[in-house]
């Protein structure tokens, strides 16, 4: 195939939804760098020649945002120097030929991540020595590390499974050796991400393999925190809290999404567990790790949660008090169970409504929570400078969706270092301190 551009073209990648993506598109970012292209992740960027477009396709907000994403490219043709827009992931997975036929500005497109067909179009080749290279596109003390592909729960809500296909581990010594890389340049933490990280290894050796492979990432110099993301509650590798509990890299913080409470709507949602034994795993994470956070997710809306399916769901959130709470609104997603099983009846201002009485709810548990870390010393790692103000987290926030520590500039310090912060004041979603 014939090369599209001279060596040392500018490519943008332009990264929507969620962090598994922009794995790829670090990992896309190394190999246009080995094949001698500049890059930048910069979705304002108008002096690239080429630009990639790693899009989503989990629910319409986000579908509406990436074919935004592309249309503002197709109207950069010709009035700057872009060329070529290529467009890759989960939408395009979903819809492609509807993508194809409605969006001719677009000069090649393809599925999931395929680093061959990207390159290809390019007329390169991937470079074997950069497989578990990356370009970051954040600050570069933390980084994101994919385990596996693709889903094997079978949730009526979620379309995941249908253009991401069954779960597929990575093998633990490639993530090993991306890890590692990592490691050497610069990062601190380690955030594992995953459909479900849960069923991590059991697809290839019919056992659960995340605690292990925690075990190991926790051994690479350089890494201080390893904070894991979605831990599926249901057939949970019960090894991984005492790893959680006893290793001093492993941030105590779970992520676990339950989605509901009651036993009707988690029957409908396919969630395959019970109240029951929902609240038998939260309080054997409470008991076996203390001093833990729970971070959880929440979908309203549901079509079969009526009035008192939500209302146990409010009872459930008072009772359970968790550090961390988001809340999402049921949306119809084509080919999935719930959109064949049921009609989507509850109206959306229902659903809002709905969503932010339980955020109203987990506002007033956050501020209560965060008052009582006045007078206590938190470990925090700096993220970035704002007004200045060094802005940071403790182990148990993540990046972008949790609380966040604030406090007063010094050039003692510097973003990716880690200091010791008295917590002097809060508010629902901030601490504010100042370094000791």
């Amino acid at each position: 195939m014939r090369k599209f551009f001279s060596v040392m073209a500018k490519v943008n990648i332009v990264t929507m939804g969620c962090s598994k993506n922009l794995v790829d598109s670090e990992k896309l970012a190394a190999q246009l760098v080995a094949n001698g292209y500049e890059v930048v992740f910069d979705a304002e960027c108008r002096d690239a020649e080429i630009a990639f477009v790693n899009t989503c396709g989990f629910i319409n907000d986000a579908k509406e945002e990436s074919i935004n994403a592309i249309l503002k490219l197709a109207g950069d043709k010709g009035s700057t120097k872009l060329k070529k827009i290529v467009v890759f992931g989960c939408l395009s997975a979903r819809y492609y030929d509807d993508l194809k036929a409605e969006l001719p500005e677009v000069d090649f497109m393809c599925g999931n991540y395929k680093i061959d067909e990207l390159l290809a179009f390019l007329g390169k080749k991937p470079d074997e020595d950069k497989a578990n290279s990356r370009v970051s596109s954040s600050a570069g003390h933390y980084a994101y590390l994919k385990i596996s592909e693709g889903c094997v729960r079978n949730c009526a809500f979620c379309a995941i499974p249908l253009f991401k296909g069954k779960y597929v581990s990575r093998s633990m010594d490639d993530i090993i050796a991306e890890a590692e890389n990592l490691a050497k340049s610069g990062v601190k933490e380690l955030i594992l991400i995953a459909q479900d990280l849960c069923y991590y290894g059991y697809d290839m050796e019919h056992r659960f393999m995340l605690p292990e492979l925690v075990e190991r990432l926790s051994e690479i110099a350089g890494v201080e925190w390893i904070r894991l993301h979605y831990l599926y509650p249901f057939l949970f590798p019960e090894r991984l809290l005492d790893v959680i509990r006893d290793n001093p890299k492993v941030c105590k913080y779970i992520d676990i999404p339950l989605q509901h409470i009651s036993d009707k709507v988690l029957m409908g949602m396919h969630r395959g567990g019970t109240k029951q034994q929902t609240i038998a795993r939260l309080n054997k994470i409470r008991k076996t790790i203390p001093n833990a956070v729970i971070r959880t997710t929440m979908l309203v809306g549901f079509p079969n949660e009526g009035n008192a399916e939500f209302e146990e769901l409010v009872n459930f959130v008072k009772e359970q008090k968790f550090d961390r709470l988001g809340v999402f609104t049921y949306s119809e997603e084509d080919g999935t169970a719930a959109a064949s099983e049921f009609e989507d009846v509850v109206p959306q201002e229902v659903k809002d409504e709905r969503a932010n009485r339980i955020m109203e709810l987990q506002q007033e548990i956050s501020l209560q929570s965060n008052m009582a870390k006045i007078g206590k010393t938190f470990r925090v790692l700096i993220d970035y400078v704002e007004d200045d103000m060094f802005v940071g987290r403790t182990e148990f926030d993540s990046v972008e969706v949790d609380n966040e520590v604030l406090f007063p500039y010094s050039d003692k310090y510097k973003v990716g270092d880690f200091v010791d912060v008295k917590i002097e004041d809060a508010s629902e979603y901030e601490l504010y301190g100042k370094v000791v």
